[in-house]
């Protein structure tokens, strides 16, 4: 699978590492000194132990004193003036002058922070001028640079750029632009060293690298210097803060001293120093510059703020290409959606519209295939898994994933039956348009090869120590080769937004239909409660006058019999026979009419029940057409309605013995549990019926044969359709002539409201007629 070895490797380690508070470290580098303060006052209350370097007094001798004990007290005055605002931006860096023996003064670069605690710190570190670079060679500095990218095309050249000028400053011996991908990995994209250097470029390195504590430190400081990787870190002193007796928070700190198990990261890559520059994007660490010299040394404060200037406008012109970039794709995106959209209102079924244009609704995720699954029915574009395995996956994405669009580029590692489709479905984004209505994009395997530096399942491991347990980084960083398959091309968050604004549009259209259809519903409810209404007057008042015809043409035959020659008595025989096909007609009228009225809250049914009480009204026909009547599988307890029920079973197997062949008819009766729904067949052995009439023998009054041929109105089939659309199931029939017919039909297992009670999201919506 993709690489989830590297992704869960030395879970325990990496775990450790995550939990060390790093940040509240009581460690400093030796290079520099800090402070902190109490305010208003400024007074010291607490110093780091090589503070008599700069002083001439111990750190436990510093404590209590003031700034103005310390410094020149015109500096501080301005000082305690400008602590006093919220932004410190506007003292910092500040040169501070000490008074040594013999009228000398030292000078340092003085920084002001305020941790989260609210605690004012002040950083000292030597100054190597007494002047600041002005702001015109800042100014000039990036000019250059960012000339140099107006003649670039590429982020590939634009991060050269960054990483040569970063070395022409500072004159590291590696400067490399290191970036970050969605699971935290990173990768070095670009790389400026000495020629003897073993370069590390294109190399990836593992998430556990840069633990979660040490990505949030890089997050909240631009900058981080190293000068020497072998120094002895200095004590605060006292430990603990006064007033809270727990160690400060050094997130801020510039001198804060690294965790161990960096050092030793640093020591194992063979760097005496490193100078570290944050590259964020929209407050998230997008990647960093790392500056390697395998030997000490120290940068200024004004060439280090002169580097994060840099990085920061050479980066800001980076996002802008970037985001241009990501501009005119999203336009292209937008086009092709807003056709889409235009298809959909002009057509009424979703799935047409959608497939109009095959490559628009592929090119609107940069897809090699899709598929449609509407109430049901798949419609596929391009290169997509069998509808079987579309099933399949639908079935999983229902019951595990509750996001509205979802996609993944790894498929099989969540999924591990997608492995058999990998050439074409390795990455999906899925569309959940409502229940079991989805639209599908894939892509296929991308098989690569990801160059590691060192082996990122030993990125870490535990050893024994003086001090106990610590965690210890690979001592190799050589090439490591990875084969990582089953994954796609990733998917752009661009062409994720563009399918979540597409569903957003076809669920308004819905919603938009569903109301219209409400109102049209009303209206036909209405309409059809009139109809039935007058069907069932027009059918009372109709059986009075055929009951006097029929009576009185009897009386006629038997009163003036004798008078009646055999012609005369044909003819009153064909006016009863009509009568009687009109009374069987107007009662197969009524049944059909009032199928709807009749079906209310469904009840626990025993099907076999239904079943036998149908064969116990037909035991005189089954007997005289010598019937052979097989029940295959237990029949299963549902909700229905029982009396319907019955007739349908009834109306079938009337069907079946109606339409027999020569030989004695043989109905076979099954049933087998399907996900939702039970499935039932009803097999005989008769004259078949052409395919081509499958869908018209539902049809109400639509009859195959003359009445002379088979008796009947036609109404019994359409009484079928009729029942089984009340319980939210399907009839069909399969059929050739000479081979017999068999008729299916569905009722869902939880009955006709199984979407209200059985749905995981309350609202659900429906397409093209279809449930």
């Amino acid at each position: 699978m993709k690489d989830t070895s590297v992704k869960f490797a030395s879970v325990t380690n990496l775990n450790e590492l995550e939990r060390q508070a790093i940040h509240t470290s009581s460690m400093i580098q030796p290079h520099g000194m800090i402070l902190v303060l109490e305010e208003p006052n400024l007074n010291i209350v607490q110093a780091t132990t090589n503070c008599h370097y700069a002083f001439g007094i111990k750190a436990q001798e510093i404590i209590g004193k003031t700034l103005e004990e310390l410094f020149d007290p015109f500096q501080v005055d301005i000082i305690q003036k400008g602590v006093t605002q919220e932004n410190l931006d506007f003292i910092n860096p500040t040169k501070m002058w000490v008074r040594k023996n013999g009228g000398e003064y030292a000078i340092f670069d003085g920084v002001f922070h305020r941790n989260k605690d609210g605690i004012l710190i002040l950083e000292l570190e030597p100054a190597e001028s007494q002047e600041s670079i002005p702001f015109l060679s800042f100014y000039h500095l990036a000019k250059a640079s960012i000339n140099q990218l107006q003649d670039s095309a590429s982020l590939k050249d634009y991060c050269q750029i960054i990483v040569q000028e970063v070395r022409k400053v500072t004159g590291f011996d590696r400067v490399m632009l290191y970036k970050f991908d969605e699971d935290d990995h990173g990768a070095v994209v670009a790389e400026e060293k000495l020629d003897r250097l073993e370069p590390y470029l294109n190399l990836h390195f593992p998430a556990s690298d840069i633990p979660k504590p040490a990505r949030k430190l890089f997050s909240s400081n631009w900058i981080r210097l190293i000068p020497d990787a072998y120094a002895e870190p200095v004590e605060l002193f006292p430990a603990t803060h006064p007033s809270s007796d727990r160690p400060v928070d050094l997130t801020l700190s510039i001198l804060r001293s690294p965790y161990p198990c960096h050092l030793e990261y640093l020591h194992n890559m063979g760097v005496g120093a490193s100078l570290t520059i944050s590259l964020i994007e929209n407050g998230k660490l997008w990647g960093l510059i790392a500056c390697h010299h395998l030997t000490p040394k120290y940068v200024p404060y004004e060439l280090r703020k002169a580097c994060e200037f840099l990085g920061r406008v050479i980066f800001s012109e980076i996002s802008n290409r970037q985001e241009s970039e990501d501009y005119d794709y999203r336009l292209k995106l937008d086009r092709l959606r807003s056709q889409i959209i235009d298809n959909m209102t002009q057509s009424e079924n979703l799935v047409e519209a959608l497939i109009k244009d095959e490559s628009s609704l592929l090119d609107l995720a940069a897809a090699t295939g899709a598929a449609v699954c509407l109430n049901g029915t798949w419609t596929m574009v391009g290169e997509t898994p069998s509808e079987e395995a579309l099933n399949l996956l639908v079935q999983w994405l229902y019951k595990n994933i509750d996001e509205e669009v979802f996609c993944t580029d790894s498929l099989a590692e969540i999924y591990p039956e997608a492995d058999a489709y990998k050439n074409v479905a390795s990455g999906l984004v899925a569309m959940a348009i409502s229940r079991r209505n989805y639209v599908l994009w894939f892509r296929p395997e991308v098989i690569q090869t990801v160059n590691w530096g060192g082996d990122p399942n030993n990125a870490y491991q535990t050893i024994n120590s003086e001090q106990g347990l610590r965690l210890s980084p690979r001592k190799s960083f050589e090439l490591w080769k990875e084969e990582v398959r089953f994954t796609s091309l990733p998917w752009k968050q661009v062409e994720i937004n563009g399918v979540k604004e597409l569903r957003r549009v076809i669920v308004n259209i819905v919603l938009r239909q569903a109301d219209e259809l409400a109102l049209l519903a009303q209206d036909l409810e209405r309409s059809n409660s009139e109809l039935k209404r007058f069907a069932y007057v027009a059918s009372h008042d109709l059986q009075e006058p055929l009951n006097h015809v029929s009576n009185y043409v009897q009386l006629l035959e038997m009163r003036y019999g004798e008078r009646l020659d055999a012609d005369a008595k044909d003819f009153i025989g064909f006016a009863v026979e009509g009568v009687t096909l009109m009374q069987t007609l107007i009662d197969d009228v009524l049944v059909y009419s009032k199928v709807d009225s009749q079906s209310g809250e469904f009840e626990i049914t025993e099907a076999g029940v239904a079943l036998e009480q149908a064969l116990t009204n037909l035991q005189r026909r089954i007997r005289d057409t010598d019937a052979e009547i097989i029940i295959a599988d237990s029949l299963p307890t549902l909700k229905a309605d029982s009396t319907q029920l019955m007739q349908l079973f009834q109306n079938l197997i009337v069907n079946a013995l109606k339409f027999r062949s020569a030989v004695s008819p043989k109905i076979e009766i099954r049933v087998e549990r399907q996900e939702n729904e039970w499935l039932f067949s009803i097999q005989d052995n008769g004259i078949g019926i052409d395919p081509q009439f499958s869908d018209r023998i539902f049809i109400i009054f639509q009859r195959l044969h003359t009445r002379d041929e088979y008796p009947g109105t036609g109404m019994g089939l359409a009484i079928c359709k009729k029942i089984i659309e009340c319980h939210r199931g399907k009839i069909w029939v399969e059929s050739e002539l000479g081979k017999g017919s068999t008729f299916y039909f569905t009722i869902p297992v939880g009955g006709h409201e199984r979407d209200l009670r059985n749905g995981r999201k309350a609202k659900d919506y429906s397409f093209g007629g279809g449930q």
